[in-house]
């Protein structure tokens, strides 16, 4: 494990705040004592830190969530003198944690945190949109987890879950997403305009489609590739028609939908008599 740390920046929804992700590889290095204004939220991935913080030490393991409070100040260096630490972070402006609970703004007695469904999936969002930082991906994505943290570990209490008129909701932001499929709206801007909150809005359209925002317009992009291949068009071309970043960002998802690449099934469709 060498020195490394790879910053990237993704927006949530279009013209949306930007949040930034960290992930790190360090042997040796130690932070010098810091604050940020933001919740950092770190899921370790390997190795073993020690984490200086409000008058005591935290040390941390491979799967577990450590929250630090904006404006807390801290430290950060390795475990031992062997293995190294490795993490992955993300830094959440205070307002995307209250989302979704009540009493304003979550504190996290705990900062140290076990919740492994919770780690797999901070983990999962962190990877997929450090390589492609898809806008309408990270809003539907983040705050939907930062919710969770606040809701299962800080002194919040929940919100209410149930949604009233919930299908209306979920098929009128449908209607919309696939109505400006090269330039979604945000969905912080579609709740507005709807009168709820963001998390409001989440859960309704997950509660009615089974998935949210970001992964029902991707299969609908699909589903719009797929026409397109079929009439002749190369891949690289369909990618932008349909609202995806580039290719290989078209690629992953006709994978995941249909179970091969966009090329494979263009050529197949061509082929046919």
């Amino acid at each position: 494990m060498g020195e490394q740390a790879l910053w990237t920046r993704a927006r949530l929804g279009r013209c949306g705040p930007s949040l930034d992700l960290l992930t790190a590889n360090f042997r040796t290095h130690v932070y010098a004592p810091h604050a940020h204004d933001e919740y950092t939220i770190g899921v370790c991935v390997g190795g073993s830190e020690i984490i200086d913080y409000r008058g005591g030490h935290i040390r941390t393991g491979p799967g577990a969530i450590i929250v630090l409070e904006p404006g807390e100040m801290h430290t950060g260096g390795p475990g031992n003198d062997t293995d190294g630490y490795a993490y992955r972070a993300l830094y959440a402006e205070p307002s995307l944690l209250a989302d979704g609970v009540l009493g304003g703004l979550p504190y996290f007695r705990e900062p140290l945190v076990q919740d492994p469904a919770l780690v797999a999936a901070l983990r999962h969002a962190h990877t997929e949109l450090s390589v492609c930082p898809d806008p309408l991906e990270a809003e539907s994505r983040i705050p939907w987890l930062l919710t969770a943290l606040a809701r299962r570990h800080s002194t919040a209490r929940s919100g209410a879950d149930l949604v009233p008129g919930a299908a209306t909701i979920a098929r009128t932001v449908r209607d919309r997403l696939a109505g400006e499929l090269t330039d979604p709206p945000s969905l912080a801007s579609l709740a507005a305009d709807l009168g709820l909150s963001r998390y409001q809005l989440l859960r309704a359209f997950r509660t009615t489609m089974g998935i949210p925002p970001y992964a029902w317009l991707a299969q609908y992009r699909v589903t719009r590739a797929r026409a397109l291949l079929a009439a002749g068009l190369r891949p690289a071309e369909v990618a932008g028609l349909v609202g995806f970043a580039d290719q290989a960002h078209l690629t992953r998802w006709f994978r995941r939908v249909l179970g091969v690449t966009p090329a494979v099934y263009r050529n197949s469709v061509q082929d046919a008599p």
